[in-house]
């Protein structure tokens, strides 16, 4: 072994290139240290699998300078950073879920540059409450008494559950027993907020006959969840908010709570896409008290916000975990904006709704325009038809028709196109289908093409090289 040749790590800290990096680059001379051992350590185990890998000490001095260059550039780079979705899934999770409308960008710019009213009333000159800024729109978007937000949808299960159902049991039908996306079990949740779960029905039924026989002195809740990211069908039954409502109406204490999970404010059945229900309906159907997110259907940032009776909110306002889960003043300004936009604005002006109502006409516009920039190129480019998705675990059977182009090659898989497109400075997202890349456009906006063309063009380029390299046997 040659273990011999590893250098010490003061021999690394008085190299030139530790001195620039410490001088030019700002990094922490500490941080590099910690670096150079890993690096070494690297090292030591390399040469333990093959021993002649290095036949001198500044060959291995080369190698880990070499690889704490490759830290040094991303120490200053954002782990966040903009990518394009070519994936036609318009809700992506793992891709930020809703875009934000650009006027409520610039509701976040502004509130974040300057001091505001957050907890502060002008008028009188006194403290204020956060929870009443969004109060009057939310109110006119749901119908309901009251409404508060918080950080997410999840957050907002749990403080109902806390808040309104602990050590008590809350009435829940087995087929609504959901698990969403992380592991996020309602029964888990459940458990965690020390309320009591009392199951009812079976996965496929469950009868109006079985909640009430479920009431009793120990009932605080009778909870409805909406299956938004699957969908049971054949041989079902279930109860609708408005026949609970009017079961518990003999019951003083007992509540309906209905968990909408995506919220949607627009009606997209009317357009003929899914059967989301309105948040407006649940109330006007009885509810109580409803939950439902900001990022997926209402098309806002990350938030949980619940509308219900204003007894029940005003308990809720109060409860500890209210300061514990609130939100920032950056999330109050993006969300203001994009429910003014519902009410005084244009609704398929909010990116998330316009993408999904966009028809498969539209989409070919934006395909085509790529399509018109790619003669020359060293592949093929088809126009296909192709299905996008909703995402976020919404609509998960709406299939929306749509346009993708299709990309062929005869030197590189579809695999390694989609990965060095990965690697370009804008990172583009796409789906493989049947062995060949895809861009659905229904995803990426007009001013995304020419960047897109770009990152496609350096693809290429890494793709040319890795090919040159592998012809060279280097």
């Amino acid at each position: 072994m040659n273990l011999q040749l590893l250098p010490p790590v003061h021999a690394l800290q008085n190299d030139k290139m530790t001195r620039h990096w410490i001088q030019n680059d700002g990094i922490p001379e500490t941080e590099l240290v910690k670096w150079f051992k890993e690096e070494l350590a690297s090292v030591r185990q390399d040469i333990s699998d093959s021993p002649h890998l290095f036949s001198r000490r500044e060959h291995i001095i080369d190698h880990i300078l070499t690889q704490t260059e490759k830290r040094v550039k991303n120490f200053r780079t954002f782990r966040l950073y903009k990518v394009l979705n070519g994936t036609g899934t318009v809700l992506h999770t793992n891709l930020g879920r809703a875009r934000l409308s650009e006027s409520a960008i610039e509701r976040v710019a502004e509130t974040s540059r300057h001091y505001s009213n957050l907890e502060y009333q002008t008028d009188e000159g006194i403290r204020g409450s956060r929870h009443s800024i969004l109060q009057h729109l939310l109110r006119e978007l749901t119908g309901a008494e009251d409404a508060m937000v918080v950080n997410n949808n999840a957050a907002a299960v749990y403080l109902i559950l806390r808040g309104l159902a602990k050590n008590k049991e809350v009435i829940i039908s087995r087929g609504e027993l959901v698990e969403i996306g992380g592991s996020f079990r309602i029964s888990t949740i459940m458990e965690e907020s020390d309320a009591l779960l009392r199951e009812v029905g079976t996965t496929n039924k469950t009868h109006a006959f079985d909640y009430e026989e479920a009431i009793s002195e120990k009932t605080a809740m009778i909870m409805k969840v909406h299956t938004s990211n699957f969908k049971t069908v054949g041989f079902t039954a279930d109860v609708e908010t408005k026949s609970l409502s009017q079961l518990t109406s003999a019951y003083d204490n007992v509540l309906i709570y209905e968990d909408l999970g995506s919220g949607s404010l627009y009606p997209f059945t009317h357009e003929g896409i899914g059967e989301e229900p309105v948040v407006k309906e649940a109330i006007k159907n009885g509810a109580d008290i409803v939950s439902f997110s900001g990022d997926k259907l209402l098309g806002g940032p990350q938030a949980g916000i619940i509308s219900g009776r204003k007894e029940i909110i005003n308990r809720l306002k109060k409860h500890p975990l209210a300061r514990v889960l609130r939100v920032d003043k950056m999330t109050l300004a993006a969300l203001e904006q994009t429910l003014q936009m519902y009410i005084h604005g244009d609704p398929t002006d909010i990116p998330t709704v316009r993408d999904i109502k966009m028809s498969q006409e539209e989409v070919e516009k934006k395909a085509a325009l790529f399509m018109g920039e790619t003669s020359g190129w060293p592949l093929h480019c088809e126009l296909v038809n192709v299905e996008s998705q909703v995402g976020g675990g919404t609509m998960p059977v709406v299939k929306l028709p749509s346009k993708a182009v299709k990309f062929k090659s005869g030197t590189f898989t579809a695999g390694e196109f989609s990965h060095a497109l990965r690697q370009t400075k804008i990172p583009v997202i796409g789906r493989v289908i049947e062995d060949h890349f895809h861009l659905d456009f229904r995803t990426i906006t007009y001013d995304e093409i020419p960047e897109l063309l770009t990152q496609c063009k350096e693809a290429l380029t890494i793709l040319n090289a890795e090919e040159a390299i592998s012809k060279n046997g280097h």
